[in-house]
């Protein structure tokens, strides 16, 4: 039996049926109140069915002022969509659990004027500031109104019948600004040194797990470092897992970069060929000062570097994401034992702008096709690129219509 198909236990108690988990993906398939839609429940249906032990949603906003893309689901919704989109995984094996998230300042201007965030620091990449409004420093009163709203949307969901709470601490979003020296310029309890400003994550931590019990995981994906000169450094993430252990966390999920670094994109990193994926070399030091189960996505592309990833004791769980837009099913082939590579079929222009671009857009029109019980589209990058442009022509009318 592959190495993959073994159970794992977490510390609450619950038990993983087998070592690979869906990674966080923005869907964009929330309907214009930000609830789930049809087409968001039918997505995770094809997905449970793919045979992953766990699968954790897109980013849930908190609140619904505040949105990274038009078509999040927000914390705020109808539950009555919360406990539909739960049971689509019903009679399969998989776990779901909701990964919530608050974008501070990576708000786009046609979404938010004057976005929030631990400071009033906007971006310093020329081409990205274009897209997003100068951020407005939280108040204390405000950050702790936030930390309310993730602990309350976290009972929300469990209360909807999902298994578990991812909280997203990396790629620049709100808990990552927090505990970057480039985005947290505070002196007062939320920033000011590496303590401070690693305290509004584990604030966050406490308060989702007094509100969901001790027996519902709990989980944080967090960044090894920024990437970024005077950023969030490793020893500084490390010091972080140390604690989030400490707080009694689940799982924790490996990941790096932000908008302006995009290390979880594969930008600047690069995985031996050895060993796939691209942040081994941090699990194995976040293991060193934590018994925290830790889960590794990114640059997986075989069974055999899965396998021998976990066992190196580096990891426990095996995170895809792309890979599973390509091929829902590839979760079972591998459980299966089947050697088969985890394609990734995105085309490419060779104009770093736009297969940036490219990258995002393919994969969430990909979403929207397995949506709608359509194969992956394999057409090149021009094609898609146009379409991209047109869809989104059309989108910002209906808007601009209501």
């Amino acid at each position: 039996m592959t190495l993959l198909a073994e159970p794992l236990k977490l510390r609450c108690g619950t038990v993983l049926p087998n070592r690979l988990a869906k990674s966080a993906l923005s869907e964009q398939l929330g309907d214009r109140r930000n609830a789930p839609t049809r087409d968001l429940h039918e997505l995770y249906r094809t997905w449970a069915r793919g045979g992953a032990g766990v699968l954790v949603t897109g980013n849930v906003m908190v609140d619904p002022a505040a949105l990274g893309e038009p078509r999040n689901v927000a914390a705020a919704a109808d539950p009555a969509g919360f406990r539909a989109w739960a049971r689509a995984v019903e009679g399969t094996d998989a776990q779901l659990w909701v990964q919530l998230n608050h974008p501070g300042r990576q708000s786009p201007r046609y979404l938010s004027r004057e976005p929030v965030a631990p400071s009033a620091v906007p971006f310093g990449n020329r081409g990205i500031r274009t897209a997003f409004a100068p951020p407005r420093a939280l108040t204390g009163d405000e950050i702790e109104a936030i930390i309310e709203r993730f602990a309350v949307a976290a009972r929300t969901f469990v209360d909807a019948g999902f298994h578990g709470v991812q909280i997203h601490g990396a790629h620049g979003y709100l808990v990552s600004q927090f505990l970057s020296p480039l985005t947290n310029r505070r002196t007062d309890a939320w920033g000011g040194d590496a303590a401070r400003r690693r305290r509004f994550l584990l604030e966050v931590v406490r308060r989702v797990r007094a509100a969901v019990g001790d027996d519902v995981p709990v989980a944080v994906k967090l960044n090894s470092a920024d990437f970024q000169r005077g950023g969030f450094t490793e020893d500084e993430s490390l010091e972080v897992v140390r604690e989030l252990g400490e707080a009694g966390l689940d799982l924790l999920e490996v990941s790096g970069g932000t908008y302006e670094k995009a290390a979880m994109m594969g930008s600047g990193r690069a995985s031996t060929q050895a060993r796939e994926a691209y942040f081994l070399d941090y699990a194995a030091k976040a293991r060193s000062v934590s018994d925290v189960a830790l889960m590794v996505t990114g640059g997986f592309a075989t069974l055999g570097g899965m396998e021998e990833a976990l066992r190196s004791g580096a990891l426990d769980v095996i995170g895809l994401g792309r890979p599973l837009v390509v091929d829902p099913a590839l979760p079972s082939r591998l459980l299966g034992g089947e050697d088969v590579r985890a394609e990734r079929l995105c085309p490419k222009t060779g104009i770093r702008l736009a297969d940036s671009l490219l990258e995002i857009q393919w994969h969430t029109r990909q979403m929207h096709r397995i949506a709608t019980g359509k194969p992956a589209d394999r057409r090149g990058a021009l094609p898609t690129l146009v379409q991209a442009g047109l869809t989104d022509g059309l989108n910002a009318f209906r808007r601009a219509r209501g």
